[in-house]
């Protein structure tokens, strides 16, 4: 098992990394909590990681924080939930947030993320309830605080390639990315707005 990974950041575009180690170009994927605390690009930065292992790839996940780890590894626990669906829901929803969902049961903020029906929902509020309280023991919900660009050039193209690439449809994307006001915002910005105005609604 990878534990972390330790190397220059080379390119950011969501939900996948570049990471330089010592040569050798690392492609992670990580949730949108995680490129909200990205450096700039050729700065060293160091991740906690989950190897995921198929019969077709090999696809290694990153992390800020070990808590964020924590809760993904929690979350594919859940009958139903994969890789690829954990992340989509640490990316649509703070760890904040998503407590509250449960604690809650507060399933019609659930299924705004997608992949997530009624069905998955619950059986998230159901699964996961016994689970929080060992994760909150080490759960950090302080906002990261970031000064990074994901990228300089076309923002709004840039997000919604990022928020299909989380799940979402192309017309929804398209249709969460117009209603933001875009001047002077960085793709992270357009992004961080558009999954606040979803879990919002």
């Amino acid at each position: 098992m990878i534990g972390f990974i330790r190397g220059k950041l080379v390119s950011k575009t969501p939900p996948q990394l570049v990471i330089d180690v010592q040569g050798v170009g690392y492609e992670v994927e990580a949730p949108m909590t995680t490129f909200y605390d990205l450096p700039t690009i050729g700065t060293e930065l160091t991740l906690f990681t989950h190897l995921v292992v198929r019969e077709d790839a090999h696809i290694l996940f990153a992390f800020s924080t070990e808590p964020d780890r924590l809760m993904f590894r929690t979350l594919i626990k859940v009958n139903g939930i994969g890789p690829k669906l954990a992340l989509t829901i640490l990316s649509g929803q703070s760890a904040e947030e998503f407590h509250r969902c449960i604690h809650d049961n507060d399933i019609n903020a659930l299924v705004r993320l997608p992949g997530v029906g009624k069905k998955t929902a619950e059986r998230l509020i159901i699964e996961m309830r016994d689970r929080l309280p060992k994760i909150s023991d080490s759960m950090n919900t302080e906002e990261g605080q970031s000064n990074s660009h994901i990228s300089d050039q076309n923002p709004k193209k840039e997000a919604i390639s990022a928020l299909c690439a989380l799940g979402y449809k192309p017309q929804d994307a398209s249709k969460m990315v117009q209603s933001i006001a875009q001047q002077d915002k960085s793709c992270e910005d357009i992004i961080r707005l558009a999954l606040q105005g979803v879990t919002a609604k």
